[in-house]
């Protein structure tokens, strides 16, 4: 389902090359919980820019389903990212608007119909144990509500793949155990999810495989995998 095949990427800043990635290779299949781990500034980011197209590598492939990264028009981009949910450890809701709007948009972005709407949010905002709160103001949440109702807007539109960038960095250890609980579930449920993290913990937990990244390499890529970085 997603191919990363010999990439690399570089960047040039003032004249000087830094490489992002250097001759990165894995496969994810359908369905499969995959943590990507390491440092800062180990190449993880960069790993989920070109995942949604916001980056094309220098060196190599990327094949995000049918969608050759290489090849894709910025034309295609939204169709790409309809397939695609992403959840940052910023949360990146829109303050002027409640739950339910928050939620809302990502289907008005996408140009579905009003009555689809309203029957769609209220189940999303269920999956993520947010009925309660669908007219709060992200202002009257919590941080681990937060990252809920941004988890419910991720999965609106029912993606192959959710991209979990760091979603428990500004979480206490229990809502972050009640997120990466949520991840699971979606998981479970058919979608393939990506957890992009520096919590050893969390990944030592999940007992599921673990890419390890350094300096823009892969150090390890292991089935049932633990966090060990030298």
């Amino acid at each position: 389902m997603i191919t990363f095949q010999n990439v690399s990427k570089n960047y040039n800043i003032n004249h000087h090359s830094s490489t992002a990635l250097d001759d990165v290779g894995f496969n994810i299949g359908v369905g499969e919980f995959v943590s990507i781990v390491g440092k800062s500034g180990a190449g993880k980011s960069t790993i989920i820019k070109l995942l949604i197209g916001e980056e094309k590598p220098s060196k190599g492939r990327v094949i995000v389903g049918s969608y050759d990264i290489n090849k894709l028009k910025s034309s295609k981009l939204p169709e790409l990212r309809r397939h695609i949910g992403v959840i940052f450890q910023d949360f990146r809701l829109l303050s002027n608007k409640t739950a339910f709007e928050n939620v809302a948009f990502a289907l008005e972005v996408a140009g579905r119909p009003q009555p689809e709407i309203k029957n769609f949010v209220p189940q999303a905002l269920e999956m993520v144990g947010l009925s309660n709160k669908k007219f709060n103001f992200p202002s009257e949440l919590s941080g681990g509500e937060k990252q809920r109702v941004a988890i419910a807007r991720a999965m609106i539109n029912h993606p192959d793949v959710l991209i979990a960038d760091e979603p428990t960095g500004n979480l206490d250890p229990i809502n972050t155990a009640e997120i990466i609980k949520l991840l699971l579930k979606i998981n479970e449920l058919g979608t393939t999810v990506i957890l992009a993290t520096h919590n050893k913990d969390i990944v030592n937990d999940l007992n599921r495989r673990v890419i390890s990244l350094e300096n823009g390499k892969i150090i390890k890529d292991e089935e049932k995998g633990k966090y060990i970085l030298v």
